[in-house]
């Protein structure tokens, strides 16, 4: 088990992004990482993934681009995280002691529940924000 990559947060930033569009309308790879503030070529390995995990949709021609296959309320930070880690949530005891398998057990479901957050949460810190910056004295 290891920390959140970049790749996860880059996820994340443009899922975020594509959750601000209405509709049928879609985002272009160069559109989402401007707003997300993600380098594009790496960008694009992260939006083939969860293409083709089923996150996203994607429409080919000069009018393509990407939105969302799922509402974002379905889609779990838990479920990112497995699909771009490889060794995220893993088994990481790697002794034959039945007490330290246990208690790393215990480790990871603990981990795994802090991650069971719908993406839709994003919303309520956009709101957080938009509320501090738009606090004036």
């Amino acid at each position: 088990m290891t920390g959140i990559s970049t790749k996860t947060i880059y996820a994340v930033a443009a899922l975020h992004e594509l959750a601000s569009i209405q509709g049928d309308e879609v985002l272009k790879i160069k559109e989402i990482a401007a707003r997300a503030s993600v380098p594009q070529n790496f960008l694009e390995q992260i939006l083939l993934e969860l293409r083709k995990q089923g996150i996203l949709t994607s429409i080919k021609g000069a009018r393509g681009g990407y939105k969302l296959a799922k509402n974002l309320k379905d889609v779990m930070l838990k479920d990112i995280i497995m699909i771009l880690e490889t060794d995220a949530l893993s088994d990481i005891c790697k002794t034959d002691n039945p007490a330290l398998k246990l208690f790393w057990e215990d480790i990871k479901e603990g981990v795994s529940h802090v991650f069971d957050v719908p993406l839709s949460e994003l919303r309520n810190y956009q709101q957080k924000a938009n509320h501090t910056l738009n606090y004036s004295i």
